[in-house]
Protein backbone atom coordinates (compact mmCIF):
# COMPACT_ATOMS: atom_id res chain seq x y z
CA UNK A 1 0.00 0.00 0.00
CA UNK A 2 1.19 3.50 -0.76
CA UNK A 3 2.13 6.09 1.80
CA UNK A 4 2.01 9.85 1.61
CA UNK A 5 4.46 12.02 3.52
CA UNK A 6 3.31 12.85 7.02
CA UNK A 7 2.75 16.51 7.75
CA UNK A 8 3.58 18.07 11.08
CA UNK A 9 1.32 16.85 13.83
CA UNK A 10 -0.27 14.15 11.67
CA UNK A 11 0.23 10.38 11.66
CA UNK A 12 1.47 8.65 8.54
CA UNK A 13 -1.35 8.32 6.02
CA UNK A 14 -1.32 4.56 5.85
CA UNK A 15 -4.45 3.05 4.36
CA UNK A 16 -6.70 0.28 5.61
CA UNK A 17 -6.43 -2.94 3.59
CA UNK A 18 -9.09 -3.85 1.03
CA UNK A 19 -9.35 -7.59 1.69
CA UNK A 20 -13.04 -8.31 2.42
CA UNK A 21 -15.76 -9.85 0.26
CA UNK A 22 -19.58 -10.25 0.52
CA UNK A 23 -19.32 -13.21 2.92
CA UNK A 24 -17.27 -11.13 5.35
CA UNK A 25 -19.89 -8.35 5.17
CA UNK A 26 -22.61 -10.89 5.93
CA UNK A 27 -20.55 -12.22 8.83
CA UNK A 28 -20.00 -8.70 10.19
CA UNK A 29 -23.68 -7.71 10.03
CA UNK A 30 -25.22 -11.00 11.18
CA UNK A 31 -22.39 -11.64 13.63
CA UNK A 32 -23.07 -8.40 15.48
CA UNK A 33 -26.83 -8.95 15.57
CA UNK A 34 -27.36 -12.69 16.01
CA UNK A 35 -26.71 -12.43 19.74
CA UNK A 36 -30.04 -10.56 19.85
CA UNK A 37 -31.72 -13.90 19.18
CA UNK A 38 -29.82 -15.49 22.06
CA UNK A 39 -30.55 -12.80 24.64
CA UNK A 40 -32.25 -9.44 25.14
CA UNK A 41 -35.18 -9.73 22.70
CA UNK A 42 -37.19 -11.70 25.27
CA UNK A 43 -37.57 -8.63 27.50
CA UNK A 44 -40.17 -7.57 24.90
CA UNK A 45 -42.28 -10.57 25.97
CA UNK A 46 -42.06 -9.38 29.57
CA UNK A 47 -43.29 -5.95 28.47
CA UNK A 48 -46.42 -7.17 26.68
CA UNK A 49 -46.75 -10.94 26.46
CA UNK A 50 -46.19 -13.46 23.66
CA UNK A 51 -48.21 -11.72 20.95
CA UNK A 52 -46.59 -8.37 21.75
CA UNK A 53 -43.20 -10.04 21.39
CA UNK A 54 -44.11 -11.39 17.95
CA UNK A 55 -45.51 -8.06 16.75
CA UNK A 56 -42.37 -6.31 18.02
CA UNK A 57 -40.25 -8.86 16.16
CA UNK A 58 -41.93 -8.17 12.82
CA UNK A 59 -42.33 -4.40 13.24
CA UNK A 60 -38.66 -4.11 14.21
CA UNK A 61 -37.89 -6.30 11.18
CA UNK A 62 -39.65 -3.76 8.96
CA UNK A 63 -37.71 -0.91 10.58
CA UNK A 64 -34.38 -2.62 9.97
CA UNK A 65 -35.30 -3.65 6.44
CA UNK A 66 -35.72 0.07 5.72
CA UNK A 67 -32.35 0.72 7.41
CA UNK A 68 -30.68 -2.00 5.32
CA UNK A 69 -32.12 -0.70 2.03
CA UNK A 70 -31.17 2.92 2.71
CA UNK A 71 -27.70 1.98 3.93
CA UNK A 72 -27.10 -0.27 0.93
CA UNK A 73 -27.77 2.55 -1.51
CA UNK A 74 -25.76 5.26 0.18
CA UNK A 75 -22.82 3.14 1.32
CA UNK A 76 -22.40 1.46 -2.07
CA UNK A 77 -21.54 5.01 -3.17
CA UNK A 78 -19.83 6.44 -0.07
CA UNK A 79 -17.15 3.75 0.24
CA UNK A 80 -15.34 5.11 3.30
CA UNK A 81 -14.71 3.86 6.83
CA UNK A 82 -17.18 5.14 9.39
CA UNK A 83 -20.41 4.03 7.72
CA UNK A 84 -23.25 6.40 8.55
CA UNK A 85 -20.75 8.92 9.90
CA UNK A 86 -19.05 9.05 6.48
CA UNK A 87 -22.47 9.42 4.85
CA UNK A 88 -23.40 12.34 7.11
CA UNK A 89 -20.16 14.25 6.57
CA UNK A 90 -20.52 14.01 2.78
CA UNK A 91 -24.24 14.72 2.60
CA UNK A 92 -25.21 16.98 5.52
CA UNK A 93 -22.39 18.58 7.49
CA UNK A 94 -19.96 18.39 10.42
CA UNK A 95 -22.37 18.70 13.37
CA UNK A 96 -24.60 15.89 12.17
CA UNK A 97 -21.58 13.80 11.24
CA UNK A 98 -20.10 14.18 14.73
CA UNK A 99 -23.37 13.17 16.38
CA UNK A 100 -23.91 10.19 14.08
CA UNK A 101 -20.35 9.04 14.69
CA UNK A 102 -20.84 9.28 18.45
CA UNK A 103 -24.15 7.40 18.22
CA UNK A 104 -22.38 4.60 16.35
CA UNK A 105 -19.51 4.33 18.80
CA UNK A 106 -21.76 4.25 21.86
CA UNK A 107 -24.26 1.82 20.30
CA UNK A 108 -21.53 -0.69 19.44
CA UNK A 109 -19.54 -0.22 22.64
CA UNK A 110 -22.64 -0.78 24.78
CA UNK A 111 -23.59 -3.82 22.70
CA UNK A 112 -20.07 -5.15 23.24
CA UNK A 113 -20.49 -4.65 26.99
CA UNK A 114 -23.86 -6.44 26.92
CA UNK A 115 -22.26 -9.38 25.12
CA UNK A 116 -19.54 -9.65 27.73
CA UNK A 117 -22.14 -9.60 30.53
CA UNK A 118 -23.99 -12.44 28.79
CA UNK A 119 -20.82 -14.52 28.50
CA UNK A 120 -20.20 -14.21 32.23
CA UNK A 121 -23.85 -14.96 33.07
CA UNK A 122 -23.93 -18.03 30.79
CA UNK A 123 -20.76 -19.51 32.25
CA UNK A 124 -22.07 -18.90 35.76
CA UNK A 125 -25.36 -20.63 34.84
CA UNK A 126 -23.62 -23.67 33.33
CA UNK A 127 -21.28 -23.91 36.32
CA UNK A 128 -24.32 -23.89 38.60
CA UNK A 129 -25.89 -26.72 36.60
CA UNK A 130 -22.71 -28.71 37.18
CA UNK A 131 -22.82 -28.09 40.93
CA UNK A 132 -20.27 -25.26 41.02
CA UNK A 133 -22.41 -22.31 42.06
CA UNK A 134 -20.99 -18.87 42.82
CA UNK A 135 -18.65 -18.64 39.83
CA UNK A 136 -17.12 -15.17 39.52
CA UNK A 137 -18.25 -13.62 36.23
CA UNK A 138 -15.86 -10.67 36.14
CA UNK A 139 -12.71 -12.51 34.93
CA UNK A 140 -14.60 -13.95 31.95
CA UNK A 141 -16.03 -10.53 31.08
CA UNK A 142 -12.55 -8.99 31.10
CA UNK A 143 -10.89 -11.87 29.23
CA UNK A 144 -13.49 -11.93 26.45
CA UNK A 145 -13.18 -8.19 25.75
CA UNK A 146 -9.38 -8.25 25.94
CA UNK A 147 -9.06 -11.29 23.64
CA UNK A 148 -11.36 -9.84 20.98
CA UNK A 149 -9.64 -6.45 21.17
CA UNK A 150 -6.32 -8.22 20.57
CA UNK A 151 -7.81 -10.09 17.60
CA UNK A 152 -9.06 -6.83 16.09
CA UNK A 153 -5.68 -5.23 16.73
CA UNK A 154 -3.97 -7.92 14.67
CA UNK A 155 -5.99 -7.51 11.46
CA UNK A 156 -9.44 -7.24 9.92
CA UNK A 157 -9.25 -10.31 7.66
CA UNK A 158 -8.55 -12.70 10.55
CA UNK A 159 -11.17 -10.91 12.68
CA UNK A 160 -14.02 -11.26 10.19
CA UNK A 161 -13.01 -14.72 9.00
CA UNK A 162 -13.30 -15.77 12.64
CA UNK A 163 -16.72 -14.08 12.71
CA UNK A 164 -17.81 -15.89 9.55
CA UNK A 165 -17.15 -19.32 11.06
CA UNK A 166 -18.64 -18.80 14.52
CA UNK A 167 -21.64 -16.83 13.20
CA UNK A 168 -22.53 -19.66 10.80
CA UNK A 169 -22.35 -22.19 13.66
CA UNK A 170 -24.53 -20.00 15.91
CA UNK A 171 -27.15 -19.60 13.17
CA UNK A 172 -27.20 -23.33 12.43
CA UNK A 173 -27.72 -23.98 16.16
CA UNK A 174 -30.99 -21.99 16.03
CA UNK A 175 -32.09 -23.91 12.92
CA UNK A 176 -31.25 -27.23 14.61
CA UNK A 177 -33.25 -26.32 17.74
CA UNK A 178 -36.23 -25.33 15.61
CA UNK A 179 -36.15 -28.55 13.58
CA UNK A 180 -35.74 -30.84 16.60
CA UNK A 181 -38.57 -29.17 18.50
CA UNK A 182 -40.85 -28.96 15.46
CA UNK A 183 -40.47 -32.66 14.64
CA UNK A 184 -41.04 -34.04 18.12
CA UNK A 185 -37.54 -34.20 19.55
CA UNK A 186 -38.47 -32.38 22.75
CA UNK A 187 -39.73 -33.99 25.96
CA UNK A 188 -41.94 -30.92 26.44
CA UNK A 189 -44.34 -30.23 23.53
CA UNK A 190 -44.87 -26.77 22.11
CA UNK A 191 -47.64 -24.96 23.98
CA UNK A 192 -49.13 -21.70 22.67
CA UNK A 193 -52.20 -21.73 24.88
CA UNK A 194 -51.17 -18.35 26.35
CA UNK A 195 -51.85 -16.83 22.93
CA UNK A 196 -55.57 -17.55 23.33
CA UNK A 197 -55.99 -17.44 27.11
CA UNK A 198 -54.02 -14.24 27.79
CA UNK A 199 -52.84 -12.75 24.47
CA UNK A 200 -52.24 -9.17 25.71
CA UNK A 201 -51.79 -9.19 29.51
CA UNK A 202 -50.99 -5.46 29.57
CA UNK A 203 -53.34 -4.38 26.78
CA UNK A 204 -52.41 -2.67 23.55
CA UNK A 205 -49.88 -0.43 25.27
CA UNK A 206 -47.88 -3.62 25.90
CA UNK A 207 -47.33 -3.98 22.15
CA UNK A 208 -45.86 -0.48 21.98
CA UNK A 209 -43.69 -1.10 25.04
CA UNK A 210 -42.46 -4.40 23.57
CA UNK A 211 -41.02 -2.60 20.53
CA UNK A 212 -38.22 -1.29 22.76
CA UNK A 213 -36.57 -4.68 23.11
CA UNK A 214 -37.88 -6.03 19.81
CA UNK A 215 -35.19 -3.88 18.20
CA UNK A 216 -32.60 -6.14 19.83
CA UNK A 217 -33.43 -8.83 17.25
CA UNK A 218 -31.72 -6.72 14.57
CA UNK A 219 -29.70 -3.98 16.26
CA UNK A 220 -26.32 -3.62 14.54
CA UNK A 221 -27.08 -4.78 10.97
CA UNK A 222 -26.14 -1.27 9.87
CA UNK A 223 -22.60 -2.12 11.03
CA UNK A 224 -21.88 -3.64 7.62
CA UNK A 225 -21.22 -0.08 6.41
CA UNK A 226 -18.28 0.35 8.77
CA UNK A 227 -16.14 -1.94 6.61
CA UNK A 228 -16.71 0.03 3.39
CA UNK A 229 -13.07 1.10 3.15
CA UNK A 230 -11.80 -2.47 3.59
CA UNK A 231 -14.03 -4.18 0.98
CA UNK A 232 -12.61 -5.17 -2.38
CA UNK A 233 -15.74 -4.14 -4.31
CA UNK A 234 -17.98 -1.90 -2.16
CA UNK A 235 -20.65 -1.34 -4.83
CA UNK A 236 -21.22 -5.12 -5.03
CA UNK A 237 -20.24 -6.53 -1.65
CA UNK A 238 -21.99 -4.06 0.66
CA UNK A 239 -25.53 -4.38 -0.80
CA UNK A 240 -25.25 -8.18 -1.18
CA UNK A 241 -23.84 -8.71 2.31
CA UNK A 242 -26.28 -6.32 4.00
CA UNK A 243 -29.46 -7.54 2.29
CA UNK A 244 -28.50 -11.19 2.79
CA UNK A 245 -27.86 -10.35 6.43
CA UNK A 246 -31.30 -8.81 7.10
CA UNK A 247 -33.01 -11.79 5.42
CA UNK A 248 -31.02 -14.20 7.60
CA UNK A 249 -32.00 -12.29 10.73
CA UNK A 250 -35.71 -12.16 9.85
CA UNK A 251 -35.70 -15.96 9.57
CA UNK A 252 -33.69 -16.46 12.75
CA UNK A 253 -35.82 -14.00 14.77
CA UNK A 254 -39.10 -15.66 13.80
CA UNK A 255 -37.79 -19.16 14.60
CA UNK A 256 -36.45 -17.93 17.92
CA UNK A 257 -39.76 -16.42 19.01
CA UNK A 258 -41.62 -19.56 17.91
CA UNK A 259 -39.43 -22.03 19.79
CA UNK A 260 -38.97 -20.01 22.98
CA UNK A 261 -42.60 -18.91 23.26
CA UNK A 262 -43.79 -22.47 22.72
CA UNK A 263 -41.48 -24.04 25.32
CA UNK A 264 -41.12 -21.40 28.06
CA UNK A 265 -43.95 -19.66 30.00
CA UNK A 266 -44.03 -16.02 28.99
CA UNK A 267 -43.67 -14.81 32.59
CA UNK A 268 -40.27 -16.56 32.86
CA UNK A 269 -39.26 -15.88 29.25
CA UNK A 270 -39.74 -12.14 29.79
CA UNK A 271 -36.87 -11.99 32.28
CA UNK A 272 -34.62 -14.90 31.19
CA UNK A 273 -30.92 -14.17 30.69
CA UNK A 274 -30.29 -16.76 27.94
CA UNK A 275 -33.67 -17.73 26.42
CA UNK A 276 -32.48 -20.06 23.63
CA UNK A 277 -30.23 -21.98 26.00
CA UNK A 278 -33.13 -22.21 28.45
CA UNK A 279 -35.36 -23.53 25.66
CA UNK A 280 -32.79 -26.24 24.92
CA UNK A 281 -32.73 -27.16 28.62
CA UNK A 282 -36.53 -27.55 28.59
CA UNK A 283 -36.35 -30.06 25.72
CA UNK A 284 -34.38 -32.49 27.91
CA UNK A 285 -32.03 -33.16 24.98
CA UNK A 286 -28.44 -32.99 26.25
CA UNK A 287 -27.07 -32.68 22.72
CA UNK A 288 -29.22 -29.62 22.09
CA UNK A 289 -28.14 -28.12 25.40
CA UNK A 290 -24.49 -28.42 24.39
CA UNK A 291 -25.20 -27.07 20.90
CA UNK A 292 -27.13 -24.05 22.19
CA UNK A 293 -24.48 -23.39 24.83
CA UNK A 294 -21.93 -23.27 22.01
CA UNK A 295 -24.30 -21.16 19.90
CA UNK A 296 -24.82 -18.66 22.72
CA UNK A 297 -21.09 -18.39 23.35
CA UNK A 298 -20.27 -18.04 19.66
CA UNK A 299 -23.01 -15.48 19.02
CA UNK A 300 -21.87 -13.29 21.90
CA UNK A 301 -18.23 -13.55 20.83
CA UNK A 302 -19.11 -12.78 17.20
CA UNK A 303 -21.19 -9.80 18.23
CA UNK A 304 -18.56 -8.35 20.58
CA UNK A 305 -15.92 -8.96 17.92
CA UNK A 306 -17.88 -7.10 15.27
CA UNK A 307 -18.73 -4.31 17.71
CA UNK A 308 -15.05 -3.67 18.44
CA UNK A 309 -14.41 -3.59 14.68
CA UNK A 310 -17.23 -1.13 13.99
CA UNK A 311 -16.81 1.18 16.99
CA UNK A 312 -13.08 1.52 16.33
CA UNK A 313 -13.66 2.35 12.62
CA UNK A 314 -16.10 5.11 13.50
CA UNK A 315 -13.78 6.53 16.19
CA UNK A 316 -10.80 6.24 13.85
CA UNK A 317 -12.64 8.07 11.06
CA UNK A 318 -13.61 10.90 13.38
CA UNK A 319 -9.99 11.23 14.50
CA UNK A 320 -8.69 11.18 10.93
CA UNK A 321 -11.10 14.01 10.04
CA UNK A 322 -10.14 16.02 13.17
CA UNK A 323 -13.56 15.73 14.79
CA UNK A 324 -11.56 14.13 17.60
CA UNK A 325 -7.82 14.50 18.34
CA UNK A 326 -5.98 13.34 15.23
CA UNK A 327 -3.98 10.91 17.39
CA UNK A 328 -6.91 8.49 16.99
CA UNK A 329 -6.59 8.57 13.20
CA UNK A 330 -3.44 6.43 13.14
CA UNK A 331 -3.17 3.11 11.27
CA UNK A 332 -0.87 0.37 12.56
CA UNK A 333 2.20 0.21 10.28
CA UNK A 334 2.15 -3.60 10.16
CA UNK A 335 -1.42 -4.77 10.74
CA UNK A 336 -3.12 -1.79 9.03
CA UNK A 337 -5.76 -1.51 11.75
CA UNK A 338 -6.95 1.58 13.69
CA UNK A 339 -5.09 0.28 16.71
CA UNK A 340 -5.25 3.37 18.92
CA UNK A 341 -9.02 3.57 18.58
CA UNK A 342 -9.33 -0.14 19.39
CA UNK A 343 -7.25 0.19 22.55
CA UNK A 344 -8.91 3.44 23.69
CA UNK A 345 -12.45 1.98 23.62
CA UNK A 346 -11.58 -1.15 25.63
CA UNK A 347 -11.76 0.44 29.12
CA UNK A 348 -15.08 2.15 28.26
CA UNK A 349 -16.61 -1.22 27.39
CA UNK A 350 -15.16 -2.75 30.56
CA UNK A 351 -16.58 -0.01 32.80
CA UNK A 352 -20.13 -0.64 31.57
CA UNK A 353 -19.75 -4.43 31.41
CA UNK A 354 -18.53 -4.60 35.01
CA UNK A 355 -20.70 -1.89 36.54
CA UNK A 356 -24.09 -1.67 34.82
CA UNK A 357 -27.16 -3.98 34.66
CA UNK A 358 -27.77 -5.77 31.36
CA UNK A 359 -31.14 -4.13 30.62
CA UNK A 360 -29.69 -0.63 31.05
CA UNK A 361 -26.69 -1.44 28.85
CA UNK A 362 -29.06 -2.83 26.21
CA UNK A 363 -31.22 0.31 26.44
CA UNK A 364 -28.18 2.59 26.04
CA UNK A 365 -27.23 0.69 22.88
CA UNK A 366 -30.78 0.70 21.50
CA UNK A 367 -31.26 4.44 22.09
CA UNK A 368 -27.95 5.30 20.47
CA UNK A 369 -28.91 3.16 17.48
CA UNK A 370 -32.35 4.79 17.26
CA UNK A 371 -30.84 8.26 17.18
CA UNK A 372 -28.60 7.15 14.33
CA UNK A 373 -31.54 5.73 12.36
CA UNK A 374 -33.52 8.94 12.84
CA UNK A 375 -30.70 11.03 11.41
CA UNK A 376 -30.39 8.49 8.58
CA UNK A 377 -33.80 9.57 7.27
CA UNK A 378 -32.54 13.16 6.82
CA UNK A 379 -29.38 11.86 5.15
CA UNK A 380 -31.39 9.86 2.64
CA UNK A 381 -33.74 12.72 1.70
CA UNK A 382 -30.81 15.12 1.20
CA UNK A 383 -28.80 12.50 -0.71
CA UNK A 384 -31.53 11.97 -3.30
CA UNK A 385 -32.15 15.74 -3.51
CA UNK A 386 -28.50 16.70 -3.97
CA UNK A 387 -27.53 13.77 -6.20
CA UNK A 388 -30.64 12.47 -8.01
CA UNK A 389 -30.65 9.10 -9.76
CA UNK A 390 -28.39 9.22 -12.80
CA UNK A 391 -26.10 11.94 -11.44
CA UNK A 392 -23.70 9.49 -9.74
CA UNK A 393 -23.13 5.75 -10.06
CA UNK A 394 -24.88 3.69 -7.39
CA UNK A 395 -24.20 0.03 -6.63
CA UNK A 396 -27.79 -0.39 -5.40
CA UNK A 397 -30.96 1.72 -5.68
CA UNK A 398 -33.57 1.02 -3.01
CA UNK A 399 -37.15 0.93 -4.32
CA UNK A 400 -40.23 3.03 -3.52
CA UNK A 401 -38.36 6.13 -2.30
CA UNK A 402 -39.33 8.02 -0.15
CA UNK A 403 -41.65 5.40 1.41
CA UNK A 404 -38.89 3.45 3.29
CA UNK A 405 -37.58 6.74 4.69
CA UNK A 406 -41.04 7.79 5.90
CA UNK A 407 -41.71 4.36 7.43
CA UNK A 408 -38.32 4.42 9.16
CA UNK A 409 -38.96 7.84 10.67
CA UNK A 410 -42.44 6.86 11.94
CA UNK A 411 -41.20 3.59 13.46
CA UNK A 412 -38.28 5.36 15.15
CA UNK A 413 -40.71 7.87 16.67
CA UNK A 414 -42.85 5.01 17.99
CA UNK A 415 -39.78 3.29 19.40
CA UNK A 416 -38.80 6.43 21.33
CA UNK A 417 -42.21 6.38 22.99
CA UNK A 418 -41.79 2.67 23.74
CA UNK A 419 -38.47 3.34 25.47
CA UNK A 420 -39.94 6.27 27.38
CA UNK A 421 -42.65 4.01 28.85
CA UNK A 422 -40.10 1.91 30.71
CA UNK A 423 -36.86 3.90 30.76
CA UNK A 424 -37.92 7.55 30.58
CA UNK A 425 -35.24 8.76 32.97
CA UNK A 426 -32.48 7.02 31.02
CA UNK A 427 -33.86 8.39 27.74
CA UNK A 428 -33.76 11.97 29.05
CA UNK A 429 -30.28 11.48 30.56
CA UNK A 430 -28.90 10.10 27.30
CA UNK A 431 -30.34 12.90 25.20
CA UNK A 432 -28.77 15.33 27.70
CA UNK A 433 -25.44 13.56 27.28
CA UNK A 434 -25.56 13.90 23.49
CA UNK A 435 -26.57 17.57 23.71
CA UNK A 436 -23.56 18.28 25.94
CA UNK A 437 -21.31 16.38 23.51
CA UNK A 438 -22.69 18.43 20.60
CA UNK A 439 -21.96 21.67 22.45
CA UNK A 440 -18.41 20.46 23.17
CA UNK A 441 -17.88 19.75 19.49
CA UNK A 442 -19.31 23.09 18.38
CA UNK A 443 -17.25 25.21 20.77
CA UNK A 444 -14.07 23.12 21.14
CA UNK A 445 -13.48 20.91 18.06
CA UNK A 446 -15.28 22.44 15.10
CA UNK A 447 -12.46 24.89 14.42
CA UNK A 448 -10.06 22.00 13.78
CA UNK A 449 -12.23 20.41 11.09
CA UNK A 450 -11.03 20.90 7.52
CA UNK A 451 -14.22 20.47 5.56
CA UNK A 452 -12.51 20.46 2.18
CA UNK A 453 -10.42 17.43 3.13
CA UNK A 454 -13.47 15.33 4.01
CA UNK A 455 -15.05 15.06 0.59
CA UNK A 456 -13.22 12.06 -0.84
CA UNK A 457 -15.95 10.94 -3.28
CA UNK A 458 -15.53 11.97 -6.95
CA UNK A 459 -19.06 13.35 -7.16
CA UNK A 460 -20.29 16.27 -9.26
CA UNK A 461 -21.43 19.50 -7.65
CA UNK A 462 -24.70 18.90 -5.73
CA UNK A 463 -27.95 19.64 -7.54
CA UNK A 464 -28.95 23.28 -6.96
CA UNK A 465 -25.47 24.45 -5.77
Amino acid sequence: MSKSPATAGQPERLQLLRVLGPAHIWALGVGIVLVGEYMGWNFSVGKGGMIAGLVACWVAGLLYTCVAMIDSEVTSTVAAAGGQYAQAKHIVGPLMAFNVGLFLVMAYTMLEAGNAITIGFLLDTVAGLQGHSGLSQQPFIVLSIMFLAWLNYRGVLATLTFNLVITAIAFLAIVALFLVVQFGGSLVPLDFSAVTTDPLPYGWVGIVAALHFGLWFYLGIEGTCQAAEEVRSPARSLPYGTMAGIMTLLIAATMTWYVCSGLIPWEYLGQAGTPLFDAARVTGNSGLMVLLFIGTMFSTLASANGCINDASRAWFSMGRDRYLPIWFGAVHPRYRTPYRSIVFLVPIALIFALGAPLDQVVTFSILSGLLGYTFMTFNMVMFRKKWPLGSIKRGYVHPLHPLPTIVLFLLCSTAYFAVFLGYGTQLIAMIGFYIVASLWFHFRRYRFVRRGDQFTMPWPRPNGY
